[in-house]
């Protein structure tokens, strides 16, 4: 157990830490919610940095990296559904994406066979993030910031809303896309018996 690998676990119960704090309602609960996001979001670029840096880069490193980005943004996204955010129907495609892909790299390494992150992957984890910061980013301007400045942010807690919906709505398209170019470029893996 070395700090790359602490560091990636730490975002399993920052996500649920991150959840929680979703639905509370004293006051800067959102802004610590956010912010925790955001560290959580820089850990998931520091682990690796630190492993290759210290040559510590590992398999248990980079299965449980993958594993603990999914489960960190999911949590977040079904928080999201919980409260209303987010139409259930965008998770669930992003769920089941998830399953399938990870379902076909046991199938793959049961065959000796190492399927790589690829670039449409980390494109989709990285709009994901950006997406739910954007999100995040509504209640603790609405919460936290207003009030003490006493400000009507409302039109432009609208905007920065939206935008993360679009952004959502992005990666939702590139966790499709990203998918199917993982099921085309490994479909020998997972339909042939014989490999």
């Amino acid at each position: 157990m070395n700090l790359p690998n602490i560091i990636t676990l730490s975002r399993i119960p920052m996500m649920f830490l991150v959840v929680w704090l979703m639905n509370q309602s004293w006051s800067w609960a959102a802004t610590l919610g956010f912010w925790l996001f955001i560290a959580a979001a820089i850990g998931d670029w520091v682990d690796g940095y630190i492993a290759r840096k210290r040559n510590l880069v590992s398999i248990f490193g980079k299965f449980m990296d993958a594993l603990t980005d999914k489960i960190f943004v999911l949590g977040i996204m079904i928080a999201f559904v919980e409260l209303g955010t987010v139409p259930i129907y965008w998770v669930l495609i992003v769920l089941c994406r998830e399953f399938l892909i990870s379902g076909m790299r046991m199938m793959a390494a049961a065959k000796g066979v190492v399927v790589a992150a690829e670039r449409g992957g980390k494109t989709k984890t990285l709009t994901q993030l950006i997406a739910v910061g954007f999100l995040l980013f509504v209640p603790m301007l609405q919460n936290d910031i207003a009030p003490r400045l006493e400000v009507d942010f409302s039109s432009y807690a609208d905007v920065i809303h939206n935008v993360g919906l679009g952004l959502f709505l992005l990666g939702v398209y590139f966790t499709v896309r990203s998918g199917w170019d993982y099921i085309v470029k490994y479909r020998a893996v997972i339909f042939d018996d014989q490999t």
